[in-house]
């Protein structure tokens, strides 16, 4: 059998054709524009992802059997806000997860409304890109569209009430909306309240891998599928990029050096930690997970080799640096701002510890133990949480270098494991597929089945020490900066 998995990004959609053995028979990439209507802004046109996704899916099956394709399912970007009128048409267009409009909103749920009450009806505080601060926002801008509400959808959850005519949503998506009840899994009643939404107003949850309908019959003689085939939930990025790479048992941990950088835990305990640092979410195989997540991380090295120093040769610029642990340079890469754990817009990208001895190779270094510094913040948390990370998996464009990895691994202090598989999201939604058609009895049984180890990196104990003791000087440079950023800005 044949399952398509569909990953919904910010910029393009990526659709991906596996069979029952994980093989991948094809590949396709369709974009689509992104709008900034207003400085901090972000949008997109709901429609313009469905044309994509029904232009890529006829050319991803073109040369198959499609009598064979048993289930699609779905990873999207998170937190996208979408509404529906009474005949199900899109009211505006999509506020996206990294639209800063909503900081008014999440400082009233966070300082009035309070963030201990916030986490406790959701495990999370409220942030600029999470759906409900949307909510509100809508509700006192443009409240003729408030008013014509009859649905409220996240991205790819669009997508597959477009195929299969069910409202519905997954676990791990709804958890990033500050409408969801983590813990209890349905949505937070009290969240409705104060938003003011009602419950028929959203879409029904299901666990990622459920089956949640078939294709409309108009969708199937379109694509010239079965109207049997299956529609499985699917679930968010970062869960469903988890079940792609194999992160899916107790206490299992990736990290991610793209663009941002991400850490996710998985656990099959529910727990919050105090200051909120951690996301708090469901997962895609069940049971919940910890997601930190960093604003720039590869981005970091991009920005030091492409605008300052000037070169493509990033392999080059990296071949002189032997020495690790001993680097007296510090950089805190905080390009973007910063999520996890400051959660503060205002922090800025910074070297200290130059001194005339200083050369191109200590701050080339400095770039990439700095992001592997603030992953480690992430670590730390969990460690109060009790959990014990003693291997990752090492994912994203940051991962091909074997130097960032050995950093990582010696900062971390964790073995640094590489896979078998890069497709992230996409394959992990054809997993989620295949699961939801019976082809696998478990998430963790198909990932487990379909995801190898190919390469170890482990860490120097002698210089895991070194960086301890460099990591007790980079915690205390955001706090002694923090109020300098404010007065920057």
């Amino acid at each position: 059998m044949l399952y398509i998995g569909i990953d919904l990004g910010t910029s393009s959609v990526k659709m991906l054709l596996m069979d029952e053995k994980g093989d991948i028979k094809n590949v396709v990439s369709r974009e689509y524009p992104l709008h900034f209507p207003k400085p901090g802004w972000s949008e997109q046109a709901p429609e313009d992802w469905y044309t994509n996704v029904m232009d890529g899916m006829k050319e991803l099956i073109q040369d198959c059997d499609k009598s064979q394709v048993d289930g699609i399912s779905f990873s999207g970007q998170m937190h996208g806000m979408v509404i529906l009128d009474e005949n199900d048409k899109v009211i505006r267009p999509a506020i996206l997860w990294n639209d800063g409009r909503t900081t008014e909103e999440c400082d009233y749920l966070n300082h009035v409304i309070g963030q201990k009450r916030i986490s406790e009806y959701t495990a999370n505080m409220a942030l600029t890109g999470f759906t409900a601060p949307k909510v509100m926002w809508v509700k006192k801008h443009e409240p003729e569209n408030f008013a014509k509400i009859k649905k409220l959808m996240l991205p790819k959850d669009y997508i597959a009430y477009k195929l299969s005519g069910v409202h519905c949503t997954d676990v791990s998506d709804a958890s990033g909306m500050l409408l969801f009840d983590v813990k209890n899994k349905r949505w937070s009643k009290e969240m409705l309240e104060i938003v003011g939404l009602k419950e028929e107003q959203l879409a029904q949850v299901f666990e990622s891998y459920q089956v949640v309908g078939t294709l409309k019959e108009e969708i199937a003689a379109e694509l010239g599928l079965r109207k049997e085939t299956k529609v499985i939930a699917g679930g968010g990025d970062n869960a469903v990029a988890a079940v792609g790479n194999g992160t899916v048992g107790h206490g299992m941990c990736s990290v991610s050096l793209g663009t941002s950088g991400t850490v996710f835990i998985a656990t099959k305990e529910f727990a919050v930690d105090d200051h909120n640092a951690l996301h708090s979410f469901c997962d895609a195989s069940g049971n919940y997970h910890f997601l930190g997540c960093m604003l720039s991380a590869a981005s970091c090295n991009k920005w030091w080799m492409d605008q300052i120093i000037r070169t493509k040769e990033y392999g080059k610029e990296q071949e002189n640096i032997k020495e690790l642990g001993d680097n007296n340079v510090f950089f805190l890469p905080y390009l973007m701002g910063e999520r996890t754990p400051h959660n503060d817009p205002d922090a800025r990208g910074t070297f200290i510890g130059m001194t005339l001895d200083t050369t191109r190779e200590d701050m080339t270094q400095a770039v990439l133990e700095g992001v592997a510094f603030a992953l480690r913040d992430a670590f730390e948390i969990t460690k109060n949480l009790g959990m014990r990370i003693d291997r990752i998996r090492i994912l994203g464009g940051g991962a091909k270098s074997p130097l960032w990895c050995k950093i990582v691994a010696n900062i971390l202090d964790v073995k640094v494991d590489k896979i078998n598989s890069e497709e992230g999201p996409a394959f992990g939604a054809a997993i989620l597929a295949a699961v939801g058609c019976g082809q696998y009895a478990s998430v963790e049984e198909a990932s487990n089945q379909l995801i190898q180890i190919v390469s170890t990196i482990e860490q120097d104990q002698e210089t895991v020490e070194k960086y301890n003791k460099k990591y007790e000087v980079f915690k205390e440079l955001y706090p002694a900066l923090k109020d300098l950023y404010k007065k920057m800005v």
